[in-house]
């Protein structure tokens, strides 16, 4: 944990440096300089149109910030655009996903403290400050969706509610939008678990399962979403659904499997002996026959019972703090 992150204390000449959020739920004032070095990653897939509009009102919210704008081989003007409002540009030569374009940025970054934010306008920048004022106690802050409307359909709302619920049972710690992408988070931190990362959709998840689970402190700001500005989203509605499912066994082999395991041996385990009790009272009434049901049932129990408890012991391994 970077311990040389301290309580913001702005002095008596920086109060008059303050910057006003047009956001009705955000504090009134908000300074323009912070105690410690800051990195916006941008990662951007064909958002030419709106890319420069989105690192200038970036720029105004943080102004001494390192921009960096990953550019996922657009086929569009992205690069030129993002070049032009003044971000530092790094050009993938492949089309590898939303995920890859954060770890990209995030390697290339050199602040002490990491602000991942869409390129398509959905995310407000003046919430950045919103989400920086609490880096002194959290490890990652994320701004939060705070309601249905903020989501592009129903469907989408109830697959991010089964993820989150999933997230909270499988980490014992209230998860309440694992899936948004606007965060900031301490970079020593996030370095160690980056290896983790898919190069898709499931980062957001990924990373904010392993800050919990490795014991260090998540917030989640509520913020209000903008609707996406133009274009298509890059997510389809079935192929989304189907990524979700493997989003969620994904989480439960990499963060907390014996929490899935268990329940499911000690139902077999109960299976097999109402296999028994029914075999021995209503089949064969006073006989006692144990079923090939019943054995199949115990020794599948005992099997993924096992195998959960290796599942959890791998699982551990990867939160082992590893020097960087």
């Amino acid at each position: 944990m970077l311990r040389n992150l301290q309580p913001y204390k702005p002095s008596t000449a920086m109060t008059a440096e303050l910057l006003s959020i047009p956001d009705t739920n955000a504090e009134p004032d908000v300074p323009r300089h912070w105690p410690f070095s800051i990195s916006v990653v941008i990662p951007a897939f064909n958002e030419g149109p709106r890319v420069g509009s989105v690192v200038r009102a970036v720029r105004m919210q943080v102004p001494d910030a390192e921009i960096i704008v990953v550019d996922d081989a657009s086929s569009d003007d992205t690069a030129t655009q993002a070049a032009l409002a003044g971000a530092r540009v790094i050009s993938r030569p492949h089309n590898l996903g939303n995920g890859a374009g954060v770890r990209t940025g995030i390697r290339a970054a050199s602040g002490d403290v990491v602000i991942v934010i869409d390129a398509d306008g959905q995310h407000n920048p003046a919430d950045i400050p919103r989400l920086l004022r609490h880096l002194d106690r959290y490890d990652m802050v994320i701004a939060t969706r705070s309601d249905r409307d903020s989501h592009e359909n129903l469907v989408r709302w109830i697959g991010n509610s089964v993820l989150n619920a999933l997230g909270t049972y499988l980490s014992g710690f209230p998860m309440r939008d694992l899936t948004s992408g606007f965060r900031a988070m301490r970079r020593e931190v996030m370095l160690e678990f980056l290896h983790l990362l898919p190069n898709t959709f499931g980062w957001p998840m990924t990373s904010a399962m392993a800050f919990a689970k490795a014991g260090y402190h998540i917030r989640f700001e509520p913020v209000t979403m903008n609707k996406r500005q133009g274009g298509r989203s890059s997510q389809k509605l079935f192929k989304n659904g189907v990524r979700n499912i493997l989003i969620m066994l994904r989480m439960v082999s990499m963060f907390a499997p014996l929490r899935v395991y268990f329940p499911v041996a000690l139902a077999m385990f109960a299976l097999s002996l109402l296999s028994f009790a029914i075999s021995y009272f209503i089949t064969d009434v006073g006989r006692f026959h144990v079923p090939n049901s019943s054995v199949g049932l115990f020794v599948g129990a005992i099997v993924v019972f096992m195998f959960g408890l290796l599942a959890e012991q791998i699982a551990g391994l990867r939160f082992q703090r590893r020097d960087l």
